[in-house]
């Protein structure tokens, strides 16, 4: 379930971003399904990361209409559509923060 979710999802998403945001990537690193699929959390990744906090609120303001696209495309796969809810997936970031601490010379987290 969870990769049908994923696989529909990114696909929806990059058409609304390729209208309504250009020059913005919105990629789905992982979905999670509870084991009743009543709901679904769906983890984003947005680059340039400093349009993360418009991205989301544009799925915000938009996900009735998003999961009714889903809805349509799984119709055949899945009895019911969970509830879609969409959390900013910052662990691009966070690695990218590490790895500059490092090739700067910071201190070391491991010792």
């Amino acid at each position: 379930m969870a990769r049908l979710l994923e696989r529909d999802v990114a696909e929806i998403l990059r058409q609304r971003a390729a209208l309504d945001f250009p020059g913005t990537l919105w990629s789905v690193t992982k979905v999670r399904v509870t084991p009743d699929v009543g709901m679904a959390r769906i983890y984003l990744s947005v680059f340039p990361a400093d349009r993360t906090a418009d991205s989301m609120a544009y799925i915000e303001e938009h996900k009735s209409a998003i999961r009714n696209q889903v809805g349509q495309l799984v119709r055949h796969q899945m009895r019911v559509v969970p509830e879609l809810h969409y959390h900013a997936d910052d662990s691009l970031d966070y690695e990218a923060t590490i790895d500059r601490l490092l090739r700067e010379g910071g201190e070391n987290p491991i010792l």
